[in-house]
């Protein structure tokens, strides 16, 4: 059985952009010689879907329909769809599946990022000093448009940015003008646009004009634009990806994005199984256990965490009599999900025990007995004011 690759590009009044869809069309051909692959425009650029998956049929047996798009909006859920349907009709016997986007994907925010690295900025051992726009088309899609900032977020995490704002040139807000304009107001040293486009044309030379306007008009920050996604291996792999998805029947996991399975950048220590079986067994144990007639979510942050020595000398010293009362007066106040009594080993300063810490105060209590815990209770862990005669120290 024949099979094809039928890869669907949108299509332009530039020339540049509808020559450059074709390389990529033509370069991934040439990486995979297995496959059979067509290319085609939904608008503006010859071939047309309809004639190309009409010629795909004729020629093969199993066609996979191969949207070369950002995000799913009005073209992947309705068009193309409506069209392979109209084409099954005349080939009845010739099977089409439609494979999904490139979508949200962590190889995206990385083909992103190696084209940002391509500027003068990166990579930067600061890269806090760098404030990034990120600027998308803009769809009349609104699950296309969050997906851009989700893509956004995705680029920004682990990198060290501290500001990535996402932007739209068309169609929806906020406006890459906005964007321009707020960033000016926070005054970074750095100022780098990243335009998350696949292929040069219209839009990207109505950003670069204003990049080149806003450099004018703010020449102390230094300000660069990275090029369009464009062709590369990275780009390849997540086509390979779609493929096999879509030939094989199965859907991308909602977790492919998640740090324990997908390498991330500074997050390479949490990937592999047992940091996510752990997380597992925590968060299941915790729901598990949770008291299920008014649903307190655990997860809830405490208010205050209390250390109190359990080692040797400080034990002498009476410190397990303060700890008991400390938990038993919390659980008589009901104040147990807010404050945590926590044993430890030797905090130091043993001469001066028993030791009590009490964070995120960072206030260090010394010679506390269980005839002090009403007093610390009241006035500092419930009324926020520390025990001046008790203060070992203040971190």
């Amino acid at each position: 059985m024949k099979k094809a690759i039928v890869i669907i590009g949108h299509g332009s009044r530039n020339a540049e952009s509808n020559r450059q869809f074709k390389q990529i069309v033509l370069d991934y051909q040439e990486s995979r010689p297995e496959h059979n692959i067509y290319h085609c425009f939904l608008e503006l650029a010859a071939p047309l879907m309809k004639e190309v998956l009409i010629q795909a049929a004729t020629e093969c047996d199993d066609i996979t329909v191969l949207p070369l798009q950002l995000f799913l909006a009005s073209h992947g859920k309705n068009d193309i769809p409506l069209c392979v349907k109209e084409v099954q009709a005349q080939f009845p016997d010739k099977s089409f599946v439609i494979a999904d986007v490139l979508g949200i994907h962590p190889k995206m925010a990385e083909l992103a990022f190696a084209r940002a690295c391509e500027t003068d900025m990166l990579p930067s051992d600061k890269p806090e000093d760098i404030a990034v726009i990120m600027v998308g088309r803009g769809s009349s899609d609104p699950g296309a448009n969050s997906d851009f900032y989700k893509m956004v977020k995705l680029f920004q995490e682990g990198r060290g940015f501290k500001w990535v704002i996402p932007a739209f040139i068309a169609l929806t807000d906020p406006s890459f003008d906005d964007a321009l304009d707020l960033i000016s107001k926070s005054r970074p040293k750095k100022l780098l646009i990243v335009p998350y486009f696949l292929l040069p044309g219209i839009l990207i030379d109505r950003i670069n004009s204003k990049v080149e306007t806003f450099k004018e008009d703010y020449p102390w920050i230094q300000t660069q634009a990275s090029t369009p996604l464009r062709q590369h291996e990275i780009l390849f792999e997540i086509l390979d990806e779609r493929v096999v998805q879509a030939t094989s029947g199965s859907d991308p996991l909602p977790c492919g994005t998640c740090k324990y399975r997908v390498e991330l950048p500074n997050q390479e220590h949490n990937l592999g199984g047992l940091d996510a079986l752990l997380y597992s067994k925590r968060h299941q144990f915790v729901h598990e256990n949770e008291n299920l007639e008014d649903n307190a979510h655990t997860h809830k942050p405490i208010k205050k965490h209390v250390l109190v020595c359990g080692n040797a000398d400080c034990a002498d010293n009476g410190s397990i009599r303060t700890l008991n009362a400390l938990r038993a007066r919390i659980k008589e106040l009901g104040k147990r999900k807010e404050i945590v009594i926590t044993q430890t080993m030797c905090m130091g300063n043993c001469a001066d025990g028993p030791s009590v810490a009490v964070y995120p105060d960072g206030v260090w209590y010394k010679e506390v007995k269980d005839k002090d815990v009403d007093e610390l209770v009241t006035e500092h862990l419930i009324g926020g004011s520390p025990v001046t005669r008790l203060i070992d120290s203040i971190m």
